[in-house]
């Protein structure tokens, strides 16, 4: 993005799903429909390849082919970021290189999904994918949804060490963020996420903003955007209207990848595949998502 600056970064980014055809194959076109649907629903940033775009089940390339895609279709519109997932410190760095020259503004870096190690080892690992870069670092810290993670502590160092470490992407209650942001003196701002849960809340302890998966993306940044203007009314209808939603798909990862997919699906009038394994939808969850989706109404154009 043109003249982008991390100090600007705030308010809803949406993180991309990563949208399959019939033969479990990516996309393409979806993929783009979904990017213009964010975009005209007034989000402040797009992000894709963290959890929600389901890394862990794309081949390196495929995750290659969506980093170009995504800054690609947002076209400069707002800030990109991506999401850096790798087993070893050599994929994290390729993958680093190739999100620099697609033209990501910032990355967030994930652990690597693979065994369960010391926080030490953790910053070591962050410590080295951060010296391979001159770009803004977010560490995502979700120890609750990926099973590792960093103590406020512990990222407060790490982010002493590496001054390109800039900003933290949470998975976490209110009452854990608001440590975070007290241990580290607000000097590391916090994107939060969770489908949304907790939004106002999020920005009422400081989080800069969140970043959400996109089955209720125009109602969080009618939500945010009330808040920063002082109409709390309006604010928190706007979030009790999407809550339910959030609610529903929000009660783990893989719930979010049946149901909060296939809520985004109905809402936008794309048909969702699986990419096997998946948790597969039951008639009274498919019912439960059309009846969301229907209060919801259709994206804007």
């Amino acid at each position: 993005m043109k003249d982008f600056r991390v100090e600007d970064l705030h308010g809803i980014h949406a993180i991309l799903y990563a949208l399959f055809d019939e033969q479990e194959k990516l996309n393409r076109a979806a993929m783009r429909r979904q990017t213009e649907i964010c975009l005209a629903s007034g989000v402040h940033g797009m992000a894709a390849l963290g959890l929600a775009t389901e890394a862990s089940k794309l081949d390196e390339a495929e995750r290659m082919a969506i980093m170009d895609w995504v800054v690609e279709d947002t076209a400069g519109r707002v800030p990109v970021a991506l999401t850096i997932f790798g087993a070893s410190v050599e994929e994290q760095v390729r993958q680093v290189r190739h999100a620099t020259a697609a033209g990501a503004d910032w990355l967030i870096l994930q652990p690597p999904m693979v065994g369960q190690y010391s926080a030490v080892e953790y910053i070591r690992f962050f410590g080295r994918v951060a010296e391979s870069t001159d770009l803004p670092l977010a560490i995502q810290n979700a120890p609750a949804l990926m099973g590792r993670g960093l103590t406020a502590t512990d990222i407060r160092d790490l982010a002493h060490q590496h001054p390109n470490i800039r900003l933290v992407k949470g998975e976490g209650p209110v009452v854990d963020i608001a440590h975070l942001i007290a241990v580290t003196e607000g000097r590391l701002p916090v994107f939060n996420g969770r489908a949304g849960l907790e939004l106002l809340e999020n920005l009422r302890i400081g989080c800069i903003g969140l970043i959400l998966a996109p089955d209720s993306i125009d109602y969080a940044v009618r939500a945010y955007e009330f808040f920063c203007d002082g109409w709390d009314a309006h604010a928190e209808e706007e979030y009790r209207r999407m809550l339910p939603g959030v609610v529903f798909s929000m009660q783990g990862i893989e719930t979010l990848m049946c149901y909060g997919k296939r809520l985004f699906g109905e809402r936008a009038g794309i048909a969702i595949h699986d990419r096997a394994p998946a948790a597969r939808p039951t008639s009274v969850g498919l019912e439960m998502t059309r009846r969301y989706a229907s209060a919801l109404g259709g994206f804007p154009e």
